[in-house]
């Protein structure tokens, strides 16, 4: 099932590039996965990411930007009552690189409110993540999904798990369920990288190992 779902997302996203805008009022895509993944979307008419109509990404959600210091970010919850931040019970430390992380839940103190559950991930104590699970009690993933497209223009990559949007320093991700994602691109670059080179050294010591038996 694994690999079908692979082939599917590979043709899907073929698709979407050859076609992006081919019907006129926006391309209707309508399939399922399994039996158990059903994805319905209606593209927007829009003009395409680099297109003159589409803004260009923001570096953040509301007045927390990407980043932004451990302290500045700690005083843009304090001041915007839909995170539901507590003071530092929200803030731990990850293991690794002294990774700095704070994690609100708006159920406790907004339960109204369009956010749920949210992460902060910083690196080099800067903000480089902002993950926003929305409530989807008040909130449909095609209504988030047609307004990134008219305001950002089409993703430049579109599969049954999520859509995204980037540009030269932000990647905006929209994940199933309702989940909206803001990565500093350069930071997730760089981390890609040093992992790519622990891989190898690791891979390079069980070789040795190997050949000493």
């Amino acid at each position: 099932m694994k690999t079908d779902r692979n082939i599917f997302a590979a043709v899907f996203s073929a698709f979407l590039l050859a076609f992006p805008l081919a019907a006129e009022g926006g391309v209707s895509v309508s399939v399922s996965v399994g039996g158990d993944f059903p994805m319905s979307e209606r593209i927007p008419d829009v003009k395409g990411s680099s297109g003159s109509s589409a803004q260009a990404l923001p570096g953040g959600f509301g007045a927390v930007k990407l980043g932004m210091s451990v302290d500045d970010v700690k005083e843009m919850l304090k001041q915007d009552s839909r995170f539901g931040y507590r003071g530092d019970r929200d803030v731990s430390l990850l293991p690794g690189d002294n990774r700095v992380l704070i994690e609100t839940d708006t159920s406790r103190t907004a339960p109204y409110s369009y956010l749920d559950r949210c992460w902060f991930q910083f690196y080099e104590d800067k903000l480089y993540t902002i993950t926003i699970n929305m409530n989807r009690d008040k909130l449909d993933h095609y209504s988030v999904f047609s307004t990134l497209c008219e305001k950002y223009g089409n993703p430049v990559s579109l599969n049954p798990d999520k859509a995204e949007w980037r540009d030269g320093s932000v990647i905006i991700d929209l994940e199933r369920p309702l989940a909206l994602k803001y990565t500093d691109r350069a930071v997730f670059e760089k981390l890609q990288a040093d992992a790519m080179v622990d891989k190898t050294a690791g891979e390079k010591s069980r070789e040795n190992f190997l050949e000493g038996l």
